[in-house]
């Protein structure tokens, strides 16, 4: 029987990328200090791991939030929920992403009884940029609201964008001057700023990882909408789904009417009396 295909993910090594080969891939780590790879039985399970940052822990017990009821008793059950994706082709981490591949971010606000979602479509961007975008729009949309003080949680299925949060990636980012711990280029960096300097502006945030594309109809919900973004998007601008569809309505302007010139009473009557004694004339002639 033929051995199943295996997916070798190098997250740090003489060369990143995904492999299938194990002698390939052991090239790539033998002898490189601090290598990082994980084998998998699926490419799509390979990418996600090192779209999340290509990090090896140990299993914790994740808190896993239920979406909020739909009555909500005051400002302080707010629950927020974010995703991104991307329509990725090829299989090389950091640089599968073409400038056709159609990207999109979205999110879902629950509070008092309400909903509000908002969703935008990006050509070229990878997925972990689309993720870090849903959590900044949710949170600008919160902060233009007024919700700075309001016990808020957000629930995401990006480890990625959790870990950079509660493992103070972030922090360690900023205190390199943006820079990965390699001294590196860090992927994304305009949007880490902007989210460091959103974050500090709430009181009570929680954040909380729920496991994407399953029970969660918060998560779930996300993950449509984005995908209905993106199933929209042609040609290469941006592309947009309101929070709030815009209705509009116009008033058909009347038909004009059809006048219908009418001869005149008198005018008509004087036509008749002349043909009736036209006639007259002719049986006279006739007799």
């Amino acid at each position: 029987m033929a051995s199943k295909k295996k997916f070798y993910a190098v997250a740090k090594g003489k060369q990143t990328g995904i492999f299938t080969d194990w002698n390939e891939t052991k090239a790539m780590i033998d002898g490189f200090p601090g290598a990082r790879y994980k084998g998998f039985t699926t490419e799509a399970e390979a990418r996600q791991w090192l779209d999340d940052g290509g990090t090896i822990t140990k299993k914790t017990v994740s808190k896993k939030i239920t979406p909020a009821p739909s009555q909500q008793p005051n400002d302080s059950d707010l629950v927020v929920y974010t995703d991104g994706g991307s329509r990725n082709t090829g299989n090389v981490n950091g640089g599968h992403v073409k400038k056709q591949d159609k990207a999109a971010w979205a999110y879902l606000i629950n509070l008092n009884g309400q909903q509000v979602s908002d969703s935008q479509g990006e050509f070229g961007a990878t997925n972990n940029r689309m993720e870090i975008m849903a959590l900044i729009r949710a949170l600008e949309w919160l902060e233009a609201n007024r919700k700075q003080t309001a016990a808020i949680s957000i629930v995401t299925d990006s480890q990625y964008v959790l870990n950079a949060i509660q493992k103070h990636w972030i922090a360690g980012w900023k205190r390199r001057g943006w820079k990965r711990g390699t001294g590196q280029p860090l992927a994304n960096s305009e949007l880490w700023r902007q989210l460091d300097g959103l974050l500090p502006k709430f009181s009570h945030l929680q954040f909380h990882w729920t496991k994407g594309h399953a029970t969660n109809e918060g998560n779930v919900f996300v993950d449509h909408l984005l995908n209905q973004t993106m199933d929209k998007m042609s040609g290469t601008q941006r592309q947009s789904v309101a929070s709030k569809p815009v209705m509009s309505q116009t008033t058909p302007k009347s038909p004009k009417k059809v006048q219908q010139k009418s001869v005149p009473t008198s005018d008509a009557q004087k036509s008749l009396d002349a043909i009736k004694k036209s006639l007259e004339k002719l049986e006279w002639y006739n007799d």
